[in-house]
């Protein structure tokens, strides 16, 4: 917690616009591009403990993340943005951003609103990629008007670089992890303290991590799983994880692999850059056209990785991933594959006993599943 709240600091010492975006895969070049630091209210856990003048707006049936988000945005933290901006994805955080406009219009500290809507249907079925692309534009044109600033292709191509730096960097801890030299703790915990950073300081801290867990000698681990979900569990279950003598070699989490999994090309003009970031995005629930991929994705990644096993890694209230969950789970049984659910609530994280016995009793199966 600690260190998000003194990055966030950090990033009110540029004095430049902070723009709060939700939900997890929003266009950070354009913003990063026109001079703004655009941050992610996705995976507040660490942070957001209280859920006081959030509850004051959403049920209580609401998923973490959404809840987290309004608290940040509505509490004394939202004094630190800008703006905020928005996308559809699920119906709860669709509807999310106009709460918030009018909880704050209430509080007397409004802040202006970015929306943009990406299309839902698959590619197939209806080519939206003109009507997607003046989305774009109109999204560059609103925050021009706002803040005053202009946009500029040269800006914005040396943004993207940066970005896709910063996921490659990413996707070389997730390696290092997976090798055996770097605990997947402590990728969560670098993952974690590189939030809230403007995009060059993630670039040198993630540098060094990764520079400093490469002399690093491997450990060795008897069985190699996955885990998936919206959000990463808590350390004290991936640590629980660890001690049953599994190791995380690839991840289908939301703010993890499907955050960072991805870079288009670089050389894309800006709206053919989000048309490709979009359409051929990792597959995720809260993209609903890439949701007839998901199971090739994830029985692709685990051949790849020879992972033995998948840990769902439920959140409470997330519709879009608890209507797939069955049907994943039925689909990997029919491939010998052993699964198993964990759920996490909002108030799940000191409570962790149950999801120990049932990580403990997955490593049994796991164990039992060898050789076959």
């Amino acid at each position: 917690m600690t260190s998000i709240i003194t990055n966030l600091l950090k990033l009110r010492e540029t004095r430049k616009k902070i723009v709060g975006c939700l939900p997890l895969y929003p266009p950070m070049e354009i913003f990063h591009s026109m001079g703004l630091v655009p941050i992610t209210l996705w995976g507040l856990r660490d942070m957001i403990r209280s859920l006081d003048e959030s509850d004051r707006h959403l049920q209580n049936y609401s998923c973490s993340v959404a809840r987290r988000a309004a608290e940040f945005i509505l509490s004394e933290s939202g004094s630190m943005l800008d703006g905020i901006f928005a996308y559809n994805a699920c119906d709860t955080l669709r509807n999310l951003p106009e709460i918030l406009s009018n909880g704050l219009q209430d509080a007397g500290r409004p802040l202006p609103l970015f929306q943009i809507h990406i299309p839902m249907a698959p590619r197939s079925q209806t080519d939206a990629g003109d009507y997607f692309r003046n989305e774009i534009f109109s999204l560059i044109r609103r925050l021009e008007e706002t803040f005053h600033i202009s946009f500029s292709i040269d800006r914005f191509q040396d943004s993207v670089t940066k970005y896709n730096e910063v996921r490659n960097l990413y996707r070389r801890m997730e390696n290092l992890a997976a090798s055996g030299k770097m605990a997947f703790q402590d990728f969560m915990v670098a993952f974690r303290d590189s939030g809230f950073l403007a995009v060059e300081d993630q670039i040198r801290f993630l540098s060094g991590e990764v520079s400093r867990f490469l002399k690093k000698d491997p450990k060795q681990v008897k069985h190699p799983v996955m885990i998936s979900g919206i959000l990463p569990p808590p350390l004290p279950v991936i640590q629980a994880i660890g001690a049953a003598g599994l190791r995380i070699v690839c991840n289908d989490i939301a703010s993890l692999g499907r955050f960072y999994g991805y870079s288009p090309d670089l050389n894309s003009s800006v709206e053919q850059y989000y048309v490709d970031f979009y359409e051929n995005h990792i597959p995720c629930p809260t993209l609903l056209y890439s949701a007839d991929n998901r199971l090739g994705y994830l029985l692709s990644l685990l051949h790849d990785t020879s992972a033995e096993g998948v840990i769902f890694v439920g959140e409470k209230f997330c519709e879009y991933e608890y209507f797939e969950f069955p049907y994943m789970e039925k689909r990997l049984k029919e491939e010998g594959i052993p699964s198993v659910l964990i759920e996490i609530a909002v108030d799940d994280e000191d409570n962790i006993a149950a999801m120990k016995n049932r990580i403990d009793a997955f490593a049994e199966a796991v164990g039992q599943n060898e050789g076959r």
